[in-house]
């Protein structure tokens, strides 16, 4: 195991730990490279799990947002390594349902030509959506707006 990724687990660990939710945090690295710290959810309550996760996932979001920031800072560029933070399988869940909007939403696109509007995104989520189109041959995403009123937009793929 990185250090990099020791250090996220020792991080998140100590964090839950000040939330008063003390439980294991399990570091692993996806194929894509990306730092995956699952908090282990069998030490929690239903009740502690959905406090974590928060409404629409914000508190996951935060505390993931939180360990990018904090755990990349003061590195160069190329030291740096995203973090997912995952707790009873909300991420890879919500990435399904991701998967299966985005298909209607290229539906849509493709069949009308008018850019489809996706108003209620987290930046985490704005992010998976960009990936999940990044090598898309007609179709691209663009995010518009600040927040905490940006939105991602899919449209056709102009041709330069």
């Amino acid at each position: 195991m990185s250090e990099q990724m020791e250090r996220g687990q020792a991080w998140l660990t100590q964090l839950l730990e000040k939330m008063g939710y003390p439980s294991g945090v399990e570091p692993s690295q996806a194929p894509d490279g990306v730092y995956w710290l699952t908090i282990d959810p069998h030490t929690l309550t239903a009740a502690q799990v959905e406090a974590l996760i928060g409404d629409r996932g914000h508190v996951i979001d935060a505390i993931q947002y939180l360990a990018n920031t904090l755990l990349n800072i003061g590195l160069e560029r190329e030291a740096q390594h995203p973090y997912t933070v995952e707790l009873a399988g909300y991420r890879v869940r919500r990435q399904g349902e991701l998967e299966v909007l985005m298909a209607d939403v290229s539906e849509r696109v493709r069949a009308t030509g008018e850019a489809v509007e996706l108003p209620d995104l987290s930046s985490a989520e704005r992010r998976q959506v960009h990936h999940l189109f990044k090598d898309s041959e007609d179709l691209t995403t663009e995010s518009r707006g600040f927040e905490p009123h940006r939105r991602l937009f899919v449209l056709r793929r102009t041709l330069d």
